[in-house]
């Protein structure tokens, strides 16, 4: 069977997962954005945000790892042409993400004021924390349904219909905010920082219902869960572990990142929310091509077709090169305005211009570290990429911290540990793709 690897096929899978992929930052996004603009405690409620989306994103990114294990295992099964050997899968994968994150759930309510203490959560703040995530918490499990029916259907190469979802999640979320923030005069109260977090868990369950019915209609999967373990779910449990393990590592570096920022002041904290929601709006928009490459990847490799391989690898960095260059000019154009969309503390936003600049330098070695991620996931390399964060983490981010922040250099130091953390993981994913799979693709 001819595979034809060109932008047309790339972008076919890549523009609906771009569109798909920033729908989780801007919601956070839209909240940070509605919450930063609060009569009063605008600043107070802009930091519980961001202290409690970095947590929250922790254990999210943490379990939904198990998306790309099991999108990885279907790619490979249907470019070997063996599909109908893993259509009981995904449900066990589905059941063992939902149970997990349960536990997680009940494990961590009863130390929710000891946890953002720990991040350095004070006073004010400290009780907007706790009101935020007590109520946003309890979307967790439906989120991680969300991405592991997600994982299916890039398994089947299709990112079309959780582009849907995620569009519908965002519409209904940003509307929710505006009314259960600021309320509506006569007919709704005006919640503030309680409102945005209800607004997030009612987009959280229409994402969920829509993700179920679309699995069962629009696919083979079966839904029923099978009292026989299937064989792949040794691998999909250590694919997934290998894949904790490196999230761990990932949201390691940025609760450190956040505890340190909070540390410095609420004007700084806040600050930095504002630039991370923009990084990561920036990040997920890149990683569009790595879903791409995640997606044909894993069909390639089940296939051996090595020299599409290379093809294709070289394709989605280039590509994924083009839009950060496009989104760094952005950036730099609208630099004086992007703050203002957050907040309009002036003491935040001297601080926000002061070094955002460093996370727009960032954005071509985001395109590189990110394409190449979503690459090696598809092909199952998650040993090697468990190994690659805890390396960028202890041996390249934290040292770095350390020194910059031992010399004083505040909240840049931050960002350029960050930069550093990058670059570690761009260079070593480079190097394996190198050593291991272009030998097989000239052969």
């Amino acid at each position: 069977m001819k595979r034809e690897i060109n932008l047309k096929s790339i972008n076919r899978l890549a523009i609906p997962a771009i569109i798909s992929g920033i729908a989780e930052p801007i919601l956070s996004a839209t909240d940070t954005a509605v919450v930063g603009n609060i009569p009063e405690v605008g600043t107070e409620s802009l930091a519980a945000v961001g202290i409690v989306g970095t947590f929250l994103s922790m254990l999210i990114w943490v379990l939904a790892q198990t998306r790309s294990a099991i999108s990885a295992i279907i790619s490979q099964y249907l470019g070997a042409g063996k599909l109908d050997a893993v259509r009981s899968l995904p449900m066990q994968a589905i059941t063992f993400n939902i149970s997990l994150s349960i536990i997680i759930l009940i494990t961590t309510i009863p130390f929710i004021s000891e946890i953002f203490s720990f991040l350095e959560a004070k006073n004010e703040v400290l009780e907007y924390c706790i009101s935020y995530y007590s109520i946003r918490v309890w979307g967790f499990p439906l989120t991680l349904l969300v991405f592991a029916i997600f994982g299916v259907f890039r398994g089947l190469q299709n990112t079309f219909w959780p582009m849907i979802i995620s569009l519908v999640g965002v519409v209904a979320n940003i509307i929710l905010d505006f009314v259960l923030v600021y309320g509506i005069e006569g007919f709704v109260p005006a919640m503030n920082l309680e409102g945005a977090a209800w607004a997030s868990l009612f987009s959280q369950i229409i994402m969920a219902v829509m993700s179920v019915l679309l699995l069962v209609k629009k696919t083979d999967v079966s839904f029923k869960l099978s009292s026989k373990w299937h064989p792949e779910m040794n691998r999909f449990l250590v694919m997934s572990g290998n894949l904790f393990v490196r999230a761990i590592a990932l949201n390691t570096a940025m609760v450190i990142a956040v505890r340190q920022a909070t540390s410095l002041g609420t004007d700084y904290i806040a600050a930095h929310t504002i630039a991370m929601q923009l990084w990561l709006f920036t990040a997920f928009f890149i990683d569009g091509y790595g879903a791409a490459g995640n997606i044909l990847g894993g069909k390639l490799l089940g296939a051996k077709d090595y020299k599409n391989l290379l093809v294709l690898t070289k394709k989605i960095c280039a590509y994924g090169l083009v839009v950060s260059l496009l989104l760094m000019a952005m950036g730099f154009i609208a630099y004086d305005y992007l703050g203002r969309i957050f907040s309009d503390d002036v003491q935040v936003l001297n601080i926000f211009r002061g070094f955002f600049y460093l996370a727009i330098l960032l954005l071509p070695v985001n395109a590189i570290a990110f394409v190449l991620d979503g690459l090696f996931k598809g092909m199952g390399e998650t040993g090697y990429l468990r190994n690659t964060l805890l390396g960028a983490t202890f041996f390249a981010f934290v040292p770095t911290l350390v020194i910059t922040q031992k010399t004083n250099m505040g909240i840049h130091g931050i960002w350029i540990a960050i930069l550093v953390w990058i670059a570690f993981r761009a260079m070593a994913l480079i190097y394996k793709f190198w050593k291991a799979y272009y030998p097989l693709a000239i052969v």
